[in-house]
Formats: C-alpha cells, sequence, structure tokens
C-alpha cells in the first residue's frame, strides 16, 4: 500500500515529537519562571502521552496491516567526515522498539496521573513533571534508536532524570547522597556504552546499529563479525545493560533509589528504567549469537543477580526496597532468558512484569494502612507467610550465613568500595599531591594539604 508507506512515517515522527513537545513546553515554562498550575501541567502531560501513544498504536497497526517489517525514520547526517566519522540520527519502528514504546506511554501516563494526585500541592509539583517528561523523552528515543548515538542520548537522558528524582527531596540529607551514588553508578554504565559506541565506529565506520547487527528484522538478523569481536563489544554492553538495570555487581544502588518518590519508583526501578539493560541486550541479541562465551556470560549474570535480589527481598524491611529487589529478580530472569536465546519470551516477560510491579508500586503507599484495618477488623494479626522449603533444608549456620549476606547485599558495594572506589581515589589524590609540589616549586611557594582531606583519603591517621 503505498498510501501507508507514507503515512507510517509520519504517524513514527509525532511519537518521536510528542515527549519532545512535553520536555520543550514544560521544560521553558519553568526556566522562565512562568506559572502553570497543577491542572494546567496535568491537562498538557495528557495530552502529550495520549497523542504519542496514538501515534505509536497506529503505528503498529498500520505495520501489521500492511505486512511491513519495520519502519525507519532518517533525521539525516549531524556529522560526515570521509573514513573518519559518519553521525546519523535514525529511528527504527520493528518488532522490539514499537512495543517497548507503547509501554513506555501507557506506564508513564498512567503513573503520570497517580502523580498528579499523589504529589497535588507539592512544592517540587512542576520540577517532578519536567523530570519526568525527561525520562519519557530518554524512554522513546533509546526505544527507536536506529544508532547508537541515538540510543546514548536516550541512555543519558533516562539516567540524568533518574539520578535527579532519587534527590527529589532536597531539604532531607539522604537523598542527594543516594542520587550521587546513582548517578555515580550510571557514570561507568555510560561509558561502557560510549566505549561500545567507540569500537562500534572503529568496526564499521558509523553508528548504524544494522552495519554491527546486520540485515534483516530483529531478532532474525544475522551479524557478520568475528565471535573475539563481538565478545569485545558485548562485553561493554554487557556493563553498560548491568549498570542500567543493577545486575551483578551493581546491586548495590537499587535500594538508594527508594529516597525517590513513589511515582518515580513505580516507573523507574519496577516498570521501565530497570528493563532498560535488558532491552539493550536484546536490541543488541544478534551480536550475543556470535560468542557463545557471551551468551554465557550473560546467563551467568543474570541467574545470579536473580539469586542475590531474591535473598536480599526475604530480608527487607521496607515495602519498596522489598518491591525493587523482587522486582530484580524478574529483570535477572529477564536476562537469562535473553543469553539463552528466548527474545520473543524476554520481551513478553518485559511488559507483562513492567505492568504488575506498577500496580504493586503504586497500591504500596496504602497497603499497610489496609493491613491496620483489616487487623483491627478481626483482633488479631494476620498469618505470616510460610518458611521457603528451601530454609527448612538447609542447615542454620548456612542458613544464618545467606541471611548476613543478603543483609549486605552480597557485600557487593564494600567489594566495590575497597577494590575499584579506594584505589582510583587514591591514584587521583596522588595526582593531586604531584601537581601541587610541582606549582609550589615552580611558584617558589610552599603548602600544605589540609588534614583533613588527607584523613579522608587515608593519607595519615587520626593519631596525628
Amino acid at each position: 500500500m503505498p498510501w501507508l508507506e507514507r503515512v507510517l512515517p509520519l504517524l513514527g515522527t509525532v511519537v518521536v515529537l510528542a515527549p519532545m513537545a512535553l520536555t520543550a513546553i514544560l521544560g521553558l515554562a519553568a526556566l522562565l519562571r512562568i506559572p502553570l498550575g497543577e491542572a494546567k501541567t496535568t491537562r498538557i502531560l495528557e495530552v502529550g502521552t495520549i497523542c504519542g501513544l496514538a501515534a505509536a498504536i497506529l503505528v503498529l497497526v498500520g505495520m501489521l496491516v500492511g505486512g511491513s517489517r519495520h519502519v525507519t525514520i532518517e533525521v539525516g547526517n549531524w556529522v560526515l567526515i570521509p573514513l573518519h566519522y559518519h553521525f546519523s540520527v535514525k529511528f527504527v519502528f520493528d518488532r522490539l522498539s514499537v512495543p517497548f514504546a507503547i509501554l513506555s506511554f501507557v506506564l508513564t501516563g498512567t503513573i503520570g496521573t497517580f502523580a498528579s494526585r499523589y504529589l497535588h500541592r507539592e512544592p517540587g509539583f512542576n520540577r517532578f513533571f519536567v523530570l519526568y517528561t525527561i525520562f519519557l523523552l530518554g524512554m522513546v528515543l533509546t526505544s527507536l534508536a536506529g544508532t547508537i548515538e541515538t540510543l546514548f542520548a536516550g541512555w543519558e537522558l533516562v539516567g540524568l532524570s533518574s539520578a535527579l528524582l532519587v534527590a527529589f527531596y532536597q531539604e532531607r540529607p539522604s537523598p542527594p547522597r543516594n542520587g550521587l551514588w546513582v548517578w555515580s553508578v550510571y557514570r561507568v554504565s555510560d561509558a561502557a556504552l560510549l566505549l561500545a559506541a567507540v569500537v562500534l565506529h572503529h568496526l564499521t565506520g558509523e553508528g548504524d546499529l544494522d552495519r554491527l547487527l546486520g540485515a534483516g528484522n530483529w531478532p532474525y538478523q544475522h551479524a557478520a563479525i568475528a565471535p573475539n569481536l563481538a565478545l569485545s563489544v558485548g562485553l561493554l554492553l554487557l556493563l553498560a545493560a548491568a549498570g542500567k538495570s543493577a545486575l551483578v555487581p551493581f546491586c548495590g544502588w537499587l535500594p538508594r533509589a527508594m529516597e525517590g518518590p513513589t511515582p518515580s519508583s513505580a516507573i523507574f526501578y519496577g516498570a521501565l528504567s530497570v528493563h532498560l539493560g535488558a532491552y539493550l541486550l536484546l536490541r543488541v541479541s544478534p551480536l550475543i549469537d556470535c560468542s557463545s562465551w557471551l551468551a554465557g556470560a550473560i546467563v551467568v549474570v543474570g541467574l545470579s543477580t536473580a539469586v542475590l535480589a531474591y535473598l536480599a527481598s526475604l530480608v527487607q524491611t521496607d515495602i519498596k526496597s522489598a518491591l525493587s529487589f523482587s522486582s530484580l529478580t524478574q529483570v535477572g530472569i529477564i536476562v537469562a532468558e535473553v543469553g539463552v536465546g528466548f527474545r520473543y519470551l524476554a520481551l513478553a516477560h518485559i511488559v507483562g512484569h513492567a505492568c504488575l510491579r506498577t500496580l504493586q508500586f503504586l497500591r504500596a503507599p496504602t497497603l499497610l494502612h489496609d493491613y491496620h484495618k483489616i487487623e483491627n477488623a478481626i483482633g488479631e494479626r494476620l498469618p505470616s507467610g510460610q518458611t521457603p522449603l528451601w530454609s527448612r533444608l538447609i542447615s542454620p549456620t548456612l542458613r544464618t550465613s545467606l541471611y548476613r549476606m543478603a543483609l549486605d547485599h552480597g557485600h557487593l558495594d564494600a567489594c566495590l568500595k575497597e577494590w575499584v572506589v579506594r584505589p582510583v581515589v587514591r591514584v587521583l589524590h596522588a595526582c593531586d599531591a604531584t601537581e601541587r609540589r610541582w606549582t609550589d616549586l615552580l611558584s617558589g611557594e610552599e603548602s600544605r594539604e589540609s588534614d583533613h582531606v588527607k584523613l579522608h583519603y587515608g593519607m595519615i591517621d587520626e593519631q596525628s
């Protein structure tokens, strides 16, 4: 159908422009200090989300009716250096990206409506929704990206909005500190994705994912790449996915992210953001087929994350943290499914799990209140859950060891601090001290670093 081939790109453009318009309107209003009011902000968000969702659904219907396997929208070359660098903006609507984009619009619209009432008369109401629209824009760009540069742009927007919303309650000391921790982990993830983009440009001369993954339709593409190169690029992408989705060894930041408002916790760490790493692995799944070592590494990371998150969820006393670790358990299983090769199963698992966790996170604030009402009505406490079978079979000593490990989230944070963070900080401090000595020598002055800085980095002991 020739007319359908002309209409689908127009609808696809609306899908991309709708969150861009939302971000521009709410962002400019905030920068120019134009008071929109809660009702007007909510109405703008609803209109933009509905427009983007309707366009995405029409694209899916058009693809099914017309028999089109995918629709590509090319914005054009932004940078073109012959034989060196080629940067273009391209969006691809296929069997993977369209369902994920629809899921993003549906869940953000649902949680946005909930948040408009949950944050009623909150001083940061408009600030929340500005960051919220940035997150939606990042999710749409990441979902529909046809080049790794476009994907990286959306990836960065998702990380930025997530970290800022973790630190939403700025009047308390804990949220900004935890938001900085989340942002630090995201920096590691972003660096890995950026290195993967550099390797991709070195291999193909451009950032088009089609050149890396091969021609064809997802998931039946065949990447023409050597196994060792596939392993190198794949491990970088796995590291990027691990940082974004709190996989092993980056599980420690997930409970810290619960400092944000309940709506942001629901959309980020229950529904969409926590699945973004699995989506990245699904997008590059033809690359996994080229290396059995890469597939094995993905399965190991996924299963180890699922086991650790399951143990951690059993010892949580906060309902949001328990839900976040339960969500991470399913994400680990999804990642393992991707590694095994169950691509459609993983996609269906993402959609179903995201919808379930959204409901549970939004229900969490009133759950304890309802439990108290039921207990007051029956005059006694509700019965606790049964002890798991595996817990009754293992020895008390092993059960105690697992319990302590789960309380400390597998000691992963302590290991990262001791083996990664501390050596890097010491190297940076040594470089700073060397620079200071050369500066003092050249200037003819003598300066002494403050003792509290040295004490912070372990350069002197407390007694001195």
